[in-house]
């Protein structure tokens, strides 16, 4: 098939190789991808807007060779939005134009970081990401997210929850964007080092791979600023196109495994229960998270 050239929203975007496979195993196209991203652009930039962009860009397919990109490309459109930070112009991910001329560029995976760009010391919500070794065993990730959860409604928090598109969940806590990274860093140890001391068969802090075992690492290190998780409703690199998909506590308790949520069902999922990322993105309700600082201060001083 010819180049595409389409407009979206005004800006005028080529689809180069619209028929190149991206996903081999389940048979997705490079335009399958992108009507798919305007199918959950919604949804995706809700969360993804403001935010500093890295992807990960796998021109050739999954099977390819691959590479991360955080710098915009010197051949980008001008009237995609940008922001300087740390000696990197990042892409802010805040329109539908954006999103098809990055899925065009094969970027099969789209991770955001925690912090709006223009304020890189508070994140927007307190995140857990728990990142189990493989798939073999997916109910021990959904074992201890629930732990996560009722740690975290005996503190009074409520909190959603997501698949990472790949082997874990990730657990988000929509919070007062007035906390420092180093503040919530230590209310997530905190969590993290309690449950662990409590369950120490099935969770681990180890950082190094190799000395893990079968345990979950339950990662409190990765939420801090600059570093960044898969957008919900981003993509995986993985064979049966999987997505990042936010999902009920009620399904994380009757069980359910991540290549259930893919790009052929996520828009129908989307259609039948709404946006379940929405109590972060477009119905926020801020949590407070000084009382449980107050407890720490008062016992861990």
């Amino acid at each position: 098939m010819e180049d595409l050239i389409t407009k979206i929203d005004g800006k005028e975007i080529k689809i180069s190789n619209p028929d190149k496979v991206l996903w081999p195993d389940a048979g997705i196209t490079k335009l399958d991808y992108i009507r798919y991203l305007m199918e959950v652009a919604p949804y995706l930039l809700a969360y993804s807007r403001n935010r500093l962009l890295t992807t990960i860009r796998y021109p050739d397919g999954i099977d390819g060779k691959h590479f991360y990109q955080k710098n915009i490309p010197d051949y980008a459109p001008d009237w995609i939005q940008t922001f300087n930070w740390r000696d990197t112009t990042y892409i802010l991910l805040n329109d539908r134009p954006t999103l098809a001329w990055v899925g065009n560029q094969a970027s099969l995976e789209l991770h955001v970081s925690f912090h709006f760009y223009h304020d890189e010391y508070h994140p927007t919500e307190l995140v857990f990401d728990l990142d189990p070794m493989d798939l073999s065993d997916f109910d021990h990730v959904r074992e201890v997210a629930l732990k996560v959860r009722d740690v975290l409604q005996s503190l009074g928090l409520s909190s959603v929850v997501k698949t990472s598109g790949a082997s874990g969940l990730q657990i988000y806590v929509p919070i007062y964007p007035s906390y420092t990274f180093e503040e919530t860093r230590r209310v997530n140890r905190f969590i993290a080092e309690y449950l662990q001391e409590r369950n120490p068969g099935l969770i681990t802090l180890e950082r190094l791979v190799k000395n893990r075992g079968k345990k979950l690492y339950l990662d409190y290190l990765q939420h801090w600023t600059g570093k960044t998780l898969p957008s919900p409703y981003s993509t995986r690199a993985r064979p049966m196109a999987t997505v990042s998909t936010p999902v009920t506590w009620e399904e994380v308790e009757s069980g359910f495994h991540p290549t259930d949520f893919t790009i052929d069902s996520v828009p129908e999922r989307i259609q039948q229960y709404g946006d379940l990322f929405q109590w972060i993105t477009t119905d926020k309700t801020n949590q407070s998270l000084d009382e449980m600082m107050a407890f720490m201060n008062q016992h861990l001083s």
